[in-house]
């Protein structure tokens, strides 16, 4: 792809952009939100003509793309929102189109399961329940199950749009795996991540975007993670993980043998005013169910738990909310904000009453306070009018917590708050973390990213099979102690144990 050009209005999306990649390799394709990625993409896709530029696969000029003729190609994408049928059985959703390739006598469902089950043993190692719908499976299932629905077609070029995003490491490692063994057999992929440590892992070559264009072309395993940072934001990002000043004060969050059989057990932790409290687990350890038992979601069958000291039932989402609770889910798209609503609708969302005055909104009141959190957090919109869809990952991301700061939320719960977002957008999220802590909020911020932790957390708990294991100081822990407590559910020396 040499020197496209895309305009949308008055953004050049694309400005010369170029883009070279040697058949039979991982080559990796980074920049932040806006740089250009995903519109680059799309016209590999045939979903955008642009208005300048050549194309050429396998060495022959193309005119431009259409989705078929990009499919005639052998070129798939794996894109990070989930493209699967929600009432559709595992079976079902990958060979939908193509049940053929399933079964050799036309749709037998059994033999699609089967069929179904091996694949997914075959590439990633793991079971689903016999007949289980898309719609009852894990956000890291659904995306292992669109993965491999890709790769049933055996394509030429296959193009990974931040695959990893939903996965757990086991699964993480499998998909690298897989990856491996399509190199290893001429497929040539196409990676898009904003986990560098990934790029540097699989990719042999990195193409660097910026402001619509390709700015650098390296070899990852020599230029570093850091190098690659500072060429995607044109400057050293210092100071990624900001320290707060705030002293820990009162408790604001007390869990004292929390359960949710099978999903977790026994689970006791106190989160004080000011603090940020790690958590981390694999897949199945039950962290993701004990956020969403805090929040209402999924309530927790036994245990107490108590905010300001006083004893609560989080019984609903509403009953949480009550308790000033904000929860910052990991699917921000599909949970987190109204994507065809404004930013100021979003914002205002969870606090209409405290904006209204006998049942009207008072329009200027709400404006006044939107646009302070648009200066406050730095969103990146064209205005309060705004789209949310419109908006990157990460000013996305910002929408969510305006909304909860909207209602003057005292108890954070994020969960996966950087994932999908660039190293600025991070770093951008980790200091409105600070600040909001500095400001005597308490945070619970759930995530696999470690090193994350380490940097932002004043202490860490981990659980492993549905019970905490262990809890860590971060300025005396290292990733491989919390990685080792996580896979074996067994504590490093010098660690505390949680009881």
């Amino acid at each position: 792809m040499r020197g496209l050009v895309k305009t949308f209005g008055p953004t050049r999306a694309l400005d010369g952009a170029s883009l070279t990649v040697a058949p039979g390799t991982v080559h990796g394709l980074v920049g932040q939100n806006g740089a250009g990625k995903s519109t680059l993409i799309k016209v590999l896709a045939g979903l955008v003509a642009p208005d300048a530029g050549d194309i050429e696969v396998g060495g022959t000029p193309l005119g431009p793309l259409t989705p078929r003729r990009a499919e005639e190609l052998g070129i798939a994408f794996i894109h990070q929102d989930r493209l699967l049928v929600p009432t559709a059985t595992v079976g079902e959703a990958l060979f939908l189109g193509q049940e053929r390739l399933g079964s050799r006598h036309g749709l037998w469902r059994g033999r699609l399961e089967r069929r179904a089950a091996g694949l997914l043993d075959r590439f990633f190692g793991i079971s689903l329940p016999k007949g289980a719908l898309i719609q009852d499976l894990t956000t890291a299932q659904q995306q292992i199950i669109q993965i491999t629905r890709a790769l049933l077609a055996d394509p030429k070029i296959i193009v990974f749009d931040e695959p990893t995003a939903s996965l757990s490491r086991r699964e993480v490692d499998h998909l690298f795996d897989a990856i491996g063994q399509l190199k290893a057999h001429g497929l040539t992929s196409i990676y898009i991540s904003h986990y560098l440590a990934e790029i540097e892992r699989i990719c042999d070559a990195v193409t660097v975007m910026r402001n619509g264009r390709d700015v650098a072309h390296v070899d990852p395993r020599t230029t570093g993670t850091a190098e690659i940072t500072r060429l995607m934001v044109d400057r050293d990002v210092k100071d990624l993980f900001p320290r707060h000043n705030a002293t820990p004060g009162a408790q604001a969050l007390s869990v004292s043998r929390l359960a949710a059989p099978p999903a977790f057990r026994d689970v006791s932790f106190t989160l004080h005013q000011g603090e940020v409290l790690g958590l981390t687990g694999l897949l199945g350890s039950g962290t993701k169910e004990l956020v969403r038992s805090l929040f209402g979601l999924s309530p927790a069958r036994a245990g107490r738990i108590e905010v300001d000291g006083r004893p609560v039932r989080l019984g609903s989402p509403g009953a949480a909310v009550r308790q000033a609770i904000a929860m910052v889910p990991e699917d921000r798209r599909a949970q987190g904000v109204a994507l065809a609503l404004g930013v100021r609708e979003n914002t205002t969302l969870a606090s209409l009453p405290a904006f209204s005055r006998f049942g009207f909104i008072d329009r200027a009141r709400e404006r006044l306070r939107v646009s302070q959190l648009i200066d406050e957090l730095k969103i990146k919109t064209s205005g309060p009018e705004a789209a949310v869809r419109t908006l990157s990952g990460g000013n996305q991301q910002k929408v969510v917590i305006a909304k909860w700061l909207a209602r003057q939320s005292r108890i954070y719960v994020l969960d996966e708050p950087t994932v999908g977002v660039d190293v600025a957008a991070k770093a951008e999220i980790y200091r409105l973390i600070a600040r909001l802590a500095e400001q005597g909020a308490a945070i619970l911020l759930l995530s696999a990213d470690l090193d994350e932790l380490l940097g932002v957390s004043d202490r860490i708990l981990v659980m492993y099979r549905g019970e905490p294991v262990s809890e860590h100081i971060p300025s005396e822990t290292t990733s491989a102690q919390l990685l080792a407590a996580s896979v074996s559910g067994t504590r490093a020396e010098g660690t505390a144990h949680v009881a």
